[in-house]
């Protein structure tokens, strides 16, 4: 019933969204989705409902601005908190906390929409919702109602802090400690490649309270303005620019006890939960890309002429755009498999997001590039958004674990069940 609820809420948010979409490509009238690639189908008809929602809001609130946002590494926050008022600041989120109590599937669905405005803005809330996730689902009630309803409103924004400069793939290796001292834990040590470092108000932190492994890291939330809690320069990127990107720095910074998430030793175990959703959510986010690249590339060959003739019209053009669509269908059927195992908990749900993963963000990447190859000379030009899709998602095969720990964790499963 909360889902339910929820699905109301949305969609009658969305429907003060205007429904004239804008084009992704400029001038150019943006046509109709194609059949054979809809999104829509198999959805129920409350899903499609915010699907419409998240691709309205896509197409008038981000795409518009998708351009300057990059080109100016503007880090959007009251789009983003426009979009929190559809209930998209905390899609798997209890609703108790002030989120939207939706499934995986639902929140894929989401995902993918969006990103077809701006890939590095939706990935970034892609996250913001992992992180009040972990929030929800391992934190106590005090926790829970102090953090939460923040995040899902976005009037406060999270970051997840893993990575290092030492310890990336080794995600277990980590060596920011957290040594506790009465009721407070003192961290010292650095994250690394942390989106929205710095912008960020709370800050999911995994740290070493124990021995060496796995088994000695537990997860610490540590709020911005914390002293000790310092940031690197702000990276400049291929892509994600709508994000800020720095190392966050701990100094001898303080954090209670309260701040920790469950028992000492049980962060690694709730980082890597949290990254199995990650890996759907920014396959998810590939997948947008891919389909406005998809559309974006049918549009060019439909008016581009060349030799006499639109490209449309050429065999070699015409087998291309069909094996992207292929994939981009197979693309979507895989996340949406993926997203269906991890909620139902499966057995093969960590394999299967993996699969998801590795499989989307490759192809994905590879129709986006495809599409840019299409457009010719024009598709390089910063006037064109499919170069913006290409370079937003080429991380996409790096970060949530590598598309090579991926094909490992893919190959251990099948091993260890022969």
């Amino acid at each position: 019933m909360a889902a339910v609820g929820a699905l109301s809420r949305i969609a009658r948010l969305g429907s003060r969204i205007c429904k004239n979409r804008v084009t992704l490509s400029g001038n150019s009238q943006r046509r109709g989705i194609a059949a054979c690639i809809d999104p829509s189908h198999g959805l129920t008809d409350e899903q499609k409902e915010f699907q419409k929602v998240a691709f309205d809001f896509a197409a008038n609130e981000m795409a518009p601005h998708m351009a300057e946002w990059d080109q100016k590494e503007i880090f959007p926050v009251e789009t983003m908190r426009k979009v929190a008022q559809l209930g998209f600041g905390g899609i798997y989120v209890q609703p108790d906390v002030g989120g939207s109590g939706l499934s995986r599937l639902d929140t894929s669905i989401i995902f993918e929409a969006l990103s077809t405005g701006c890939v590095s803005t939706t990935a970034y809330i892609s996250i913001h919702n992992m992180c009040a996730w972990m929030i929800d689902s391992y934190g106590n009630k005090e926790q829970r109602e102090k953090f939460c309803p923040d995040l899902c409103s976005m009037e406060k924004f999270a970051s997840y802090c893993l990575t290092e400069p030492g310890s990336g793939s080794d995600a277990a290796s980590l060596l920011t400690s957290a040594q506790r001292k009465g009721d407070h834990y003192v961290l010292n040590g650095s994250k690394a490649f942390i989106s929205g470092g710095g912008d960020t108000d709370v800050y999911v932190v995994m740290c070493r309270t124990g021995g060496k492994g796995p088994k000695g890291i537990s997860c610490l939330v540590v709020e911005k303005g914390t002293p000790g809690l310092s940031f690197g320069k702000k990276e400049k990127k291929v892509g994600w620019n709508s994000q800020p990107t720095r190392a966050v720095i701990f100094e001898d910074c303080a954090v209670p006890v309260a701040n920790r998430l469950g028992e000492e030793g049980q962060g690694f175990n709730f980082a890597m939960k949290g990254l199995n959703g990650g890996r759907i959510n920014i396959a998810s986010c590939s997948l947008g890309a891919a389909h406005a690249s998809v559309q974006l590339a049918r549009d060019h060959l439909l008016v581009r002429k060349q030799f006499g003739e639109t490209l449309s019209n050429n065999q070699f053009l015409q087998f291309k755009l069909a094996e992207m669509a292929t994939k981009l269908v197979a693309s979507r059927l895989l996340i949406r498999e993926a997203a269906q195992a991890l909620q139902e908990d499966r057995p093969d749900a960590v394999a299967i997001c993996s699969m998801a993963k590795l499989f989307a963000t490759d192809e994905c990447f590879n129709i986006c590039n495809q599409a840019l190859q299409m457009h010719g000379g024009y598709g390089y030009l910063k006037d064109y958004a499919v170069q913006q899709f290409v370079r937003d998602i080429r991380v996409h095969q790096i970060l949530e674990g590598t598309n090579e720990v991926m094909r490992m964790i893919i190959s251990r499963n099948l091993l260890s069940e022969s």
